[in-house]
């Protein structure tokens, strides 16, 4: 127990470090930034799928009703990393970039009968971009740039509880949401000596809480229907916006500054899901997800005509569809190529934000992994999890990414609560 503490604080911690590394793109700039890929390794090979999923092996964090089937004589623990290539391409202009992240932590065991607990800390949005855009005036014979810059990001900690009575079972998660964004424009002349510099903060310190539904219909003794539906709770996040606009004269060293605060800024959207999953004899699972956030009747801050307040219009409800499935050659079987788990997945999703007055990327996204179990002497239940993801964003007229994505997770499954008999 004391190793998975120890452990689980310092992928806690090394959230916090890596947050601001998780994203390069530009979009990122845009509502509370990127939104960050949710769940564990095993839904992570199937692109994210998971609403109407249970294991009592794995820990499913896409619906809080799925802790209530873990596994009675074990703990489960589950951590994650990715890295990534992004491939950006506007106007004949291609480049390269890479990141690095630690990804999730996880870990879940059994309260009491036909109750499970969750803990971790998963990553929400991501923020982190830097480019430059110039433009020659031939009049003035001078050039115009225009630097963007930001990082951040928001992280939530949480613990969810799940019970089960029969066939149905329900649960939540209650959490700390922590994080924020710095936002800066530079604007910039090769031939004028003043420059116009904006700054854009926020520091969010707030609750989530979201509940699950998951219900199993037997259809004989080899195979199963599983539904499920989640609720994520929307509400005001009690963080303010302030931005900073300097006007500076590098000739005469003298700065005016214009400062502005937006009180209780930001909201958290009612986010709605539901699942549906097939499962034949443990070895074959198909599933279907569907998600919605409601950004559509949020304001968000905005500055514009020597003006910064809250304005609508600037963010849009959201739709996610996501179909995985993953199979198993023989679950129980001595021989370890026969346990492998082949996963696949796809998902769309339509943006949350608005550029100007054009709708942001669309998202598609294709996954495929499998989970190799770890096998030793004392433990051959626990998996190495590798998937690979593309991603693809992309929006007529402006910026199209690419991202290929490997994700790297392990789940150790620890047989903990057994009592040991002496003869």
């Amino acid at each position: 127990m004391k190793r998975i503490l120890v452990s689980f604080l310092i992928a806690s911690s090394a959230m916090t470090v890596f947050a601001q590394g998780a994203t390069n793109s530009p979009y990122s700039q845009f509502g509370l930034g990127e939104i960050a890929q949710q769940g564990s390794s095993q839904n992570r090979g199937m692109d994210g799928l998971g609403i109407a999923l249970h294991s009592g092996n794995q820990v499913n964090t896409a619906n809080p009703a799925s802790y209530a089937y873990v596994d009675s004589l074990t703990m489960l623990f589950d951590m994650g990393l990715s890295a990534s290539l992004t491939h950006f391409e506007e106007n004949g202009v291609k480049k390269n970039a890479r990141t690095g992240n630690f990804e999730y932590a996880v870990g879940s065991f059994r309260l009491m009968k036909n109750v499970g607990a969750t803990f971790g800390v998963l990553p929400v949005t991501n923020v982190g971009y830097e480019y430059v855009s110039s433009k020659y005036i031939a009049d003035a014979q001078s050039t115009m740039s225009t630097s963007y810059s930001g990082d951040g990001g928001l992280q939530k900690l949480f613990l969810g509880l799940g019970a089960r009575l029969g066939n149905l079972s329900a649960g939540f998660n209650i959490g700390y949401l922590w994080g924020g964004y710095t936002h800066n424009v530079v604007l910039s002349s090769s031939t004028a000596v003043n420059s116009l510099a904006k700054k854009y903060e926020t520091d969010i310190s707030s609750y989530v809480l979201d509940f699950g539904l998951q219900y199993t219909l037997r259809l004989g003794k080899k195979d199963m229907l599983m539904l499920g539906a989640t609720y994520g709770l929307g509400h005001q996040l009690n963080a303010d916006a302030t931005c900073d606009i300097i006007n500076s004269n590098s000739t005469i060293s003298k700065a005016d500054t214009t400062h502005w605060v937006i009180n209780n800024a930001f909201e958290l959207p009612h986010t709605y899901g539901a699942g549906l999953a097939y499962s034949h004899q443990n070895t074959l699972t198909i599933g279907l997800d569907g998600t919605i956030q409601r950004w559509g009747d949020l304001k968000f801050p905005k500055e514009s005509d020597g003006q910064y307040q809250l304005a609508t219009g600037m963010l849009k409800d959201s739709y996610k569809v996501t179909l995985g499935t993953e199979w198993v050659p023989r679950y129980n079987s001595r021989r370890l190529i026969d346990r492998v788990k082949y996963r696949i997945g796809a998902s769309y999703m339509t943006p949350y934000y608005k550029i100007g007055n054009i709708d942001g990327p669309k998202q598609f996204s294709l996954s495929a992994g499998f989970g190799i179990p770890i096998q030793n002497q004392i433990n051959a239940r626990s998996y190495l999890n590798i998937s690979a993801q593309w991603v693809k964003q992309s929006v007529d007229g402006l910026l199209k990414e690419n991202t290929f994505r490997i994700n790297l997770g392990v789940t150790f499954n620890e047989r903990w609560f057994a009592k040991w008999k002496v003869e």
